[in-house]
């Protein structure tokens, strides 16, 4: 089989652009240089003249609904549609059915992903009031970590016993990833609407029931136990202004214990849109206001956040069409990070090097993910090629997520996305999907 010779593209690595070849040899990247000659016919060449080569994007909030809701999603069907999307690896959420709380259900998982996922997998353990003795039995090279809901889940995952919070927090070297939302204080703004309007609320009313308190007071409690016990913390998908005065950029991202994300939905839309789209933007912690979109975009270019994910959390329209109470959070994202965040720079308000250092190579770094994140000599060849001067409109036509829509239809992104390689193989190459690739299990260097 020929080595791949990738030529006369911009390479986004490290915080700099450089017009250089890459050579790929089986899964991994061989060579990287200004140029690298195939006078032989040695090399299958791919001519990226014009166009930038990223790593591929690392998820590390994804929600592939499998097993247990099969109408929603399945690993199959949304790593198809993430590497659509340049994504090439991901860590998926315990909140199945069954949920991911034993090893039995995360070694099932993983059963599953190695016969169908399209990228590179890993998943989170989920914790419970109740299973926080299994944490010395979990192989910390397999698992990504552990995720707490404190707030806004099903059945028996919200960690709501302090006294459990703080065994977690004590007793792991894991990365403890969390949801911040204060239950109580959303019952009580429930409670309000629902005697206001019934069972009619207003879905412009979901940033008001979860609301900006709900989440401040979530988080600065999670990251002041952190600071008590050494926990490495990791607060998922931040909403408001006030989250943001939390976090630090003191420090590089390899020497923070504590450290923050946000979520593209977050960076895109704000709470003028739920007029527009109603249900399609409701998410947990919800859609806010301008002012906190506005300080989020602050927070993550002054590297006080540290991460974009997608939080991909598909359910079908019909089960979205109900009400405010009966429709459920979430949407799906994954296939549209990329391009977002790229139309997001041809607007000025991202560099290209900043969209890498925050989706690729800080959740590398974050989780000790071994040989990926990187375009670097030995790691695995790992890429997206994208055309920045081309578009791309979202149609019903092109929406790889089994639910079948998206909150970015008729959008045409400034940006697109040319072809996806995971581990040296091209998967996705305009618009048409390649032959499934030999995807890996994540392993952690640990």
């Amino acid at each position: 089989m020929k080595k791949i010779l990738i030529k006369n593209g911009h390479i986004v690595n490290n915080g700099k652009i450089l017009k250089k070849d890459i050579l790929i040899s089986g899964e991994r990247i061989e060579k990287i240089s200004k140029k690298i000659l195939n006078e032989e016919n040695l090399y299958k060449t791919v001519d990226a003249k014009g166009k930038y080569i990223l790593p591929g994007l690392i998820d590390d909030q994804v929600h592939f609904r499998e097993p247990g809701f099969p109408q929603k999603g399945n690993i199959a069907s949304e790593s198809r549609a993430a590497v659509a999307g340049g994504v090439t690896s991901y860590i998926e959420m315990p909140n199945t059915f069954p949920q991911t709380i034993s090893l039995e259900a995360l070694d099932e998982k993983f059963e599953i992903a190695s016969k169908s996922s399209w990228a590179n997998y890993s998943f989170m353990f989920g914790g419970t009031n109740e299973n926080f003795q299994i944490l010395k039995e979990l192989d910390q090279r397999k698992v990504a970590g552990l995720k707490l809901f404190l707030g806004s889940s099903t059945g028996n995952m919200i960690v709501d016993n302090k006294e459990v919070l703080r065994i977690f927090f004590s007793n792991t070297d894991l990365p403890i990833s969390v949801h911040c939302e204060d239950e109580k204080t959303i019952k009580k703004n429930l409670n309000y609407y629902q005697n206001l309007y019934g069972d009619n609320i207003p879905i412009s009313l979901h940033p008001k029931i979860r609301s900006d308190e709900a989440c401040y007071s979530s988080s600065s409690m999670a990251i002041n136990l952190a600071r008590e016990t050494g926990a490495r913390l990791h607060v998922f998908h931040l909403s408001t202004s006030r989250e943001t005065k939390l976090f630090s950029n003191s420090l590089h991202l390899k020497d923070k214990k504590i450290t923050a994300e946000v979520c593209i939905h977050h960076l895109w839309f704000n709470d003028k849109d739920y007029k527009r789209l109603g249900s399609k933007i409701k998410w947990n912690p919800a859609i806010k206001t301008k002012n906190d979109q506005d300080s989020l975009w602050r927070a993550l270019n002054d590297d006080r956040i540290d991460i974009i994910a997608s939080d991909h959390a598909p359910h079908t329209l019909k089960e979205k069409n109900n009400g405010y109470l009966k429709s459920p959070s979430g949407g799906p994202l994954v296939q549209h990070t990329l391009l977002a965040l790229i139309t997001c720079f041809r607007k000025g308000k991202i560099t290209l090097e900043k969209i890498v250092e925050k989706a690729c190579h800080n959740p590398a770094i974050l989780f000790k993910i071994k040989d990926r994140g990187f375009i670097k000599e030995n790691f695995f060849a790992d890429l997206v090629i994208i055309d920045l001067n081309g578009t791309q409109k979202v149609t019903k036509e092109n929406i790889y997520y089994k639910c079948g829509w998206s909150p970015f239809e008729e959008i045409e992104f400034l940006g697109k996305i040319n072809s996806t390689w995971v581990n040296g193989k091209c998967v996705f190459e305009n618009g048409n999907f390649h032959k499934k690739p030999n995807s890996k299990q994540l392993i952690f260097n640990r």
